[in-house]
């Protein structure tokens, strides 16, 4: 795959703190970060897809995420 060039431009304050860890590729770094923020919004736009005919409403959520985060909290011991 080719890779192109893009430019990003960012406050000199931040870019002053980049040039003071000189042993990071920050080019590789932004093309990592870029991926998986790439990769977090396929998996968001994939779940819209999959809820925009649910029936669920906020309450049943909020419900459903409460008994999630029981059984977990009782499986690691917390409870």
């Amino acid at each position: 795959m080719k890779n192109v060039n893009i430019t990003i431009s960012v406050p000199a304050s931040v870019k002053e703190e980049m040039d003071s860890f000189s042993d990071v590729n920050w080019s590789e770094a932004m093309r990592q970060m870029l991926s998986e923020k790439l990769r977090r919004m396929k998996v968001l736009k994939d779940l819209d897809k999959m809820l925009e005919n649910s029936k669920l409403t906020d309450a049943d959520v909020e419900k459903i995420g409460s008994k999630i985060k029981a059984g977990i909290a009782k499986r690691s011991g917390m409870v």
